[in-house]
C-alpha cells in the first residue's frame, strides 16, 4: 500500500494560523514517517492568507502548495479544488485552525494501513462552542440524517480517503456539493474515529448565524429531496382537515345549528395561505438548485496558485 498523502486544508482568513497548523502538523506526519504534500486553499480571503503560505514555499518547503481563488467560494469548494489538485494514495481533510487534532493522523493512518479506505472523524463534544451554535448544529445533523438516511450526528470535514474514493468523488459531475454527506453517501470500507474538538489557537469562526443556517438550508436541499415530499404530506394532511370541518358545517346546515363563522373561515385562509407559501418556499429552493445546475458554471476560479 503507497504511503503519499495530500492535506487539505481549506483556509479563509487564517494568516495568523498558516504557519503554525503546518509546523504542528508536519511534526506529526514527520514521526510517522511517510511522504506528504501540503494543499493549502485560500478561499478568497481578505487578509495575508496567501502570502503566508507563500513564505512557506519561499523558506524552501517545497512540499507545500497552494490554491488562490478570485474571490470567497466557500469551503465545499475549497475542499474538492484540494482534491482535484491533490496527488497522494490518500488525501486527508482537515481544518487550518487546527481543531480538529493533528495528533489523530497518527491513528487514521494506522485504521488505513488496516484496509479501512474512509476515516471519518466524529467529534465526541463540540467544544466551546456556544449553546446556539450547538442546537443549530445538532439540528442541522438531526435533519439531515433523517432525510438522507445517512447518519451525520456529530459528523465533521476531518476525514481520510483513500485515492479510490478520491477518484469516486470527483468523478460526481453536480456543481453543488455537500462534502460530509458525499463522503459518506460513497460507502467503501469506512471506519469512525472519535476525536475531541480543540480550541482554536487564534482568531475566531467564520461561521455566523446567518451563513450557518443559510448553509443548512443549502446543503439539505443539495442532498436529499425529502422536503419536497414534505409539501405532499401537508397538503393530504390539510384535505384531511378540510373533509373534517366541511363534515362538520354540512352536518350544522343540515340540521339547522350552523353558527357564525368568520373566526373560522379566516383561520383557515391564513392556514391555508401559510401552507402554500412555505410549500412554494421549498419549491423555490429546488428550483434554485436547478437553476445553478443547469448553467454548469465551475464550482470555483483560481486566481493564482503554487
Amino acid at each position: 500500500m503507497s504511503d503519499f498523502m495530500s492535506l487539505i486544508i481549506p483556509a479563509y482568513n487564517e494568516a495568523d494560523m498558516i504557519s503554525i497548523a503546518y509546523s504542528e502538523i508536519r511534526q506529526v506526519l514527520d514521526g510517522i514517517g511517510i511522504e506528504y504534500e501540503f494543499i493549502f486553499v485560500d478561499d478568497g480571503s481578505d487578509d495575508d492568507t496567501y502570502d503566508e503560505v507563500k513564505k512557506l514555499y519561499d523558506l524552501g518547503h517545497t512540499e507545500v502548495h497552494c490554491i488562490s481563488f478570485s474571490r470567497h467560494f466557500g469551503k465545499e469548494s475549497a475542499i474538492f479544488a484540494g482534491l482535484t489538485e491533490a496527488k497522494g494514495d490518500c488525501c486527508v481533510v482537515m481544518d487550518c485552525d487546527l481543531q480538529h487534532p493533528p495528533e489523530a493522523l497518527i491513528e487514521m493512518y494506522k485504521l488505513r494501513k488496516e484496509g479501512y479506505e474512509v476515516i471519518k472523524g466524529v467529534k465526541k463534544s463540540r467544544g466551546k462552542e456556544s449553546l446556539l451554535y450547538k442546537f443549530m448544529s445538532k439540528l442541522f445533523n438531526s435533519v439531515i440524517s433523517r432525510c438522507s438516511g445517512i447518519d451525520l450526528e456529530n459528523s465533521s470535514d476531518f476525514i481520510m480517503l483513500d485515492r479510490t474514493v478520491v477518484d469516486s468523488l470527483l468523478s460526481m459531475p453536480e456543481t453543488a456539493t455537500f462534502f460530509r454527506g458525499l463522503s459518506r453517501w460513497v460507502g467503501y470500507n469506512s471506519v469512525e474515529l472519535p476525536f475531541e474538538v480543540a480550541d482554536r489557537r487564534r482568531g475566531e469562526s467564520k461561521w455566523s448565524s446567518k451563513s450557518l443556517v443559510k448553509y443548512a438550508i443549502n446543503n439539505i436541499a443539495v442532498f436529499s429531496a425529502e422536503p419536497l415530499q414534505l409539501v405532499t404530506v401537508m397538503g393530504v394532511i390539510f384535505i384531511l382537515g378540510s373533509l373534517l370541518v366541511g363534515g362538520e358545517a354540512l352536518y350544522r346546515y343540515f340540521t339547522h345549528t350552523a353558527l357564525g363563522g368568520f373566526t373560522t373561515v379566516i383561520g383557515l385562509i391564513l392556514l391555508t395561505g401559510g401552507i402554500i407559501m412555505i410549500s412554494l418556499g421549498i419549491i423555490g429552493i429546488y428550483i434554485a438548485q436547478i437553476f445553478d445546475e443547469v448553467k454548469k458554471r465551475p464550482r470555483y476560479l483560481v486566481e493564482k496558485r503554487f
